[in-house]
């Protein structure tokens, strides 16, 4: 039951993200589309990881390099996903209402 749960949990908090990434864009205040760009870090970081361990041998060691590998380009998409809404607020491409808007996206979505 606690699989469900957590299963739930996630949906839940992935629909709330996307909603604040729509928002952000979508109103008529904002009206710049250029933060859908986040879309494409919440398709790529769960790639590295479900590659390692597809590829990855399951032995005891405590270390395995690819998959700690994975996780540190994980953690880069991830990080980028945070950035790119202030990099589109410095450069002016949005503003920083908007930029402030759709960094809740990514607290929601990726965690």
């Amino acid at each position: 039951m606690a699989g469900i749960k957590a299963l739930i949990s996630l949906s839940f908090g992935g629909a709330i993200g996307l909603m604040f990434l729509m928002l952000g864009c979508a109103l008529p205040v904002y009206d710049k589309y250029w933060p859908l760009f986040l879309l494409f870090f919440y398709i790529l970081s769960p790639i590295p990881y479900c590659i390692s361990r597809r590829v990855a041998d399951d032995t005891d060691s405590a270390s395995n390099a690819c998959k700690e590998l994975a996780i540190f380009l994980t953690t880069g998409i991830v990080i980028s996903a945070f950035g790119l809404p202030i990099v589109f607020a410095r450069a002016e491409v949005v503003t920083v209402l908007t930029s402030v808007f759709v960094s809740f996206s990514p607290c929601v979505c990726l965690r």
